[in-house]
């Protein structure tokens, strides 16, 4: 499934990015690795893919600062009782713990959290994209040093 993304390029890229953010289970990863090994721009690739993925983190802070739990549980298949212990974790910490958002599994839960506790939507904002960009760059210059 996957790879039909890499066939579209950097468009490919973003929309893989963007679902892989929200609840949807399936990594960026693989089709920012298979662009870069095909030889797109490593810079570019980063840039697409964190555009796309701090904006399906966004959604899911959008999503849960709606606050319509019932909804989160019906069509995001994601448990109040989730949201909950990951509200009280959060507790304290503060908006920029969205940076943390990149995290597989627990990532959309941060966002959606953050969103549902109406955290400061600036600090959310700059925090994902911050830590979206870090891991992209990692990857990028991960997969040099091991080619």
């Amino acid at each position: 499934m996957l790879d039909g993304f890499v066939e579209y390029g950097y468009i490919g890229l973003f929309l893989a990015s963007f679902l892989a953010a929200t609840i949807l289970p399936f990594g960026s990863e693989v089709v920012f690795v298979g662009l870069l090994a095909v030889g797109l721009n490593g810079w570019t690739c980063v840039v697409v893919a964190s555009t796309g993925n701090w904006l399906g983190g966004m959604t899911n802070y959008y999503l849960g600062r709606l606050g319509k739990i019932e909804w989160i549980e019906k069509y995001l298949k994601v448990k109040q009782e989730k949201i909950d212990k990951t509200r009280h974790w959060l507790e304290g910490k503060g908006a920029a713990m969205a940076f943390f958002s990149f995290l597989p599994v627990v990532g959309d839960i941060i966002a959606l959290a953050l969103g549902y506790m109406r955290a400061n939507v600036y600090i959310v904002n700059i925090s994902m994209l911050s830590g979206k960009f870090i891991r992209y760059v990692l990857i990028m210059y991960g997969l040099n040093w091991i080619i």
